[in-house]
């Protein structure tokens, strides 16, 4: 897991034993069994989470009760409810383990302590930021400029796998569309 963590970050920046060691303090390890939660809805978020192994729904309730999912997260993703994390609310999503799952947890203390301490991870976080921004922005602009079959031929061809952990039900909310639509699509 350790080897995992210091490749996924030095993607992005290298780092020396010591910086690696100091990030590592800053996390902690959560082993999350198939349905619990991370995050529930209206709770206080503590915590932002890395994938080590494992599939995380993060979803979002309507004023009707409709569950939409918004982000699945994989092996070496990112997820949490930033909005609620960095603003210290209550949650407004919902996160999941679709699977029994393994993630490192880190908080906002240890954020804040680990910008501070190690300008470079400031970056290394930047760029995470980034891309995850860059891809909601590409998933709402997939929402509003494409049709049904589009979006589900996508996300297909991005994720293959990711079709075969995941249930229809699922991959239908997060591609905003029904069930039985979804059955048609795959024809």
């Amino acid at each position: 897991m350790e080897k995992l963590f210091r490749a996924h970050i030095e993607k992005v920046i290298a780092l020396t034993d010591d910086e690696f060691n100091e990030i590592l303090s800053h996390f902690s390890v959560i082993n999350v069994k198939k349905r619990d939660f991370l995050i529930r809805t209206g709770e206080r978020v503590e915590y932002a989470f890395w994938v080590v192994k494992g599939l995380l729904k993060l979803d979002y309730e309507d004023h009707l009760g409709r569950q939409h999912v918004v982000a699945f997260a994989m092996e070496d993703w990112w997820e949490g409810d930033y909005y609620a994390f960095f603003n210290q609310l209550p949650a407004t999503m919902s996160l999941q383990a679709l699977e029994d799952t393994q993630v490192l947890r880190m908080s906002l203390s240890s954020y804040n302590a680990l910008c501070s301490n190690i300008p470079k991870i400031t970056y290394f976080f930047l760029q995470k930021a980034n891309k995850g921004h860059i891809s909601s922005q590409q998933r709402i602009l997939e929402l509003i400029s494409t049709n049904a079959k589009e979006r589900y031929d996508k996300l297909l061809h991005r994720y293959p796998k990711l079709f075969q952990r995941v249930p229809h039900t699922m991959i239908a909310s997060y591609l905003g569309v029904s069930r039985e639509t979804l059955s048609r699509l795959k024809t």
